[in-house]
C-alpha cells in the first residue's frame, strides 16, 4: 500500500485480501487445534470457525486470481464477471457443508470425511481455472513465464495436502 499507486491504486486491493486471508486462516487453524480439547461444544465451535477461514482463504485466492492471472482474452467475458461472485457462493457452501459434516462424525464417519474434502476440493478446483488454463496455455505455447514454477510447486503441494488429508498419511501407519 505504501508503493507507487498507495492505498488509491485498485491493483494493490486483491492482494491486501489476499494477504489478508493469508494470515486468518492460520491463526484460526491454530487456535481451533489449541482449544478443541476444552469441550466437545467448544471442539466443534472451534474447527467451524477453522472450516469458515480456510473458505475465506480460498475466497481470497479467487480474488487474486481473477485480478492476477486471468488470461488476458477471458477478461471482461461472462465468466469473469461471474467468476468471483460463485468463489462467494462456494466460499458460503463449503463452510456449510463442512460444519454440516461434523455433526456426521459419529454415525457416518466415512461419509463425513468425504463430504468435508469435498467441502475444501470442489472451492480449490473452481478457483484454479485460470491457473490451470495457464498451464494448458503454457505446454502448448511453451511459455517461459518466470512465476509459472511458483504455480507449479503451489499446485503440486495443494494436491499433496488433500491426499494427506484424505489417507490420514502418516498417522494411520501408527495410532495413538
Amino acid at each position: 500500500l505504501r508503493g507507487p499507486g498507495g492505498p488509491e491504486d485498485p491493483n494493490s486491493w486483491p492482494l491486501l485480501a489476499y494477504l489478508l486471508t493469508c494470515c486468518i486462516y492460520p491463526l484460526a487453524s491454530s487456535c481451533a487445534h489449541t482449544f478443541s480439547t476444552m469441550s466437545t461444544r467448544a471442539r466443534h465451535i472451534c474447527y467451524f470457525f477453522d472450516y469458515a477461514a480456510l473458505s475465506m482463504y480460498s475466497l481470497g485466492s479467487a480474488l487474486a486470481y481473477s485480478a492476477y492471472i486471468f488470461p488476458p482474452e477471458w477478461l471482461h467475458s461472462t465468466f469473469h464477471h461471474c467468476y468471483v461472485p460463485v468463489a462467494v457462493l462456494n466460499t458460503a457452501v463449503s463452510t456449510s457443508l463442512s460444519c454440516y459434516s461434523r455433526f456426521l462424525e459419529v454415525e457416518q464417519p466415512r461419509f463425513s470425511k468425504a463430504s468435508r474434502t469435498l467441502a475444501f476440493v470442489y472451492p480449490y478446483l473452481f478457483d484454479s481455472i485460470p491457473l490451470f488454463y495457464r498451464f494448458y496455455q503454457c505446454r502448448v505455447e511453451s511459455c517461459t513465464d518466470p512465476a509459472l514454477l511458483l504455480h507449479y510447486k503451489h499446485t503440486a503441494c495443494a494436491f499433496l495436502t488433500c491426499f494427506i488429508f484424505a489417507s490420514h498419511l502418516p498417522e494411520r501407519l501408527a495410532p495413538g
